[in-house]
């Protein structure tokens, strides 16, 4: 049994504990007003999230450029100036867009958009910024209707990029091919690692065995590139989108 000294000493540290250990309702206020901290990114997680981002940028200039052809119509015909246009209808496309198209060498006073636009059409994806880019002096020059004009070049593009897409679809069982054509041979060094021939050490050990490594390597490497080179060739689709501007500038 605990004789009295023991409660005493039992007592006095519970005592010292509870004056010494902040109250519940003091944890939940340092809980409810300490700054929240951002999660900490791994390196990892934020390398594939920009692999992912820089991938995904072309299909989002192509889109943006289409909006941008689409909503500066829709304003010009509103009555808009082409500036004014072009600062509405770039203010609220995608962010990443939005800045680049906004952010000019020079103030907009003396901005040359034009210009600008032709820059940044050397970007993947933005290829269709050169043709908004000749509507527009074209329209400036000679004058006519830049909204129909506009409207036109839009439509072409969207024809464009639904081709595209449909390319792109088509396209989806070759690669899915020859993705599983490359794993092949891990596959087979599997497999015979499993019936006990030890191609790691053949392969690894050997003049021979590294010979038919780095030969192997290359050749689906090579395999890799040149399917994938195949399918971008086949993604890019014919250019009608100048026939379309063309047409829309002598309509107008």
């Amino acid at each position: 049994m605990i004789n009295a000294t023991g409660f005493v000493v039992l007592f006095s540290s519970a005592s010292v504990w509870m004056l010494l250990s902040p109250s519940p309702t003091a944890q939940r206020l340092d809980r409810l007003f300490a700054p929240t901290k951002p999660p900490a990114r791994t390196t990892l997680k934020t390398t594939i999230e920009d692999f992912r981002e820089r991938r995904s940028r072309p299909q989002r200039w192509r889109t943006a450029v289409i909006e941008l052809c689409d909503g500066m119509a829709a304003e010009l015909a509103a009555g808009r100036t082409p500036h004014e246009a072009f600062r509405i209808t770039a203010i609220v496309l995608d962010p990443h867009m939005s800045t680049t198209l906004l952010n000019a060498p020079r103030p907009p006073p003396d901005m040359d958009i034009p210009a600008h636009l032709e820059v940044l059409a050397a970007r993947p994806g933005a290829e269709g910024l050169r043709l908004l880019a000749a509507c527009w002096r074209i329209g400036s020059e000679r004058g006519g209707t830049l909204a129909t004009v506009l409207d036109g070049l839009a439509a072409a593009l969207r024809d464009e990029e639904a081709q595209r897409q449909d390319v792109a679809v088509q396209l989806a069982g070759p690669r899915a091919t020859a993705r599983l054509l490359a794993a092949l041979p891990l596959l087979g060094v599997g497999m015979a690692a499993a019936l006990g021939a030890h191609p790691v050490t053949f392969l690894c050990g050997s003049l021979p065995g590294l010979a038919c490594l780095f030969t192997g390597v290359a050749l689906n490497a090579t395999g890799l590139w040149w399917t994938r080179h195949l399918a971008r060739s086949a993604e890019v689709p014919t250019r009608p989108p100048r026939k379309a501007a063309k047409a829309g500038q002598t309509r107008s």
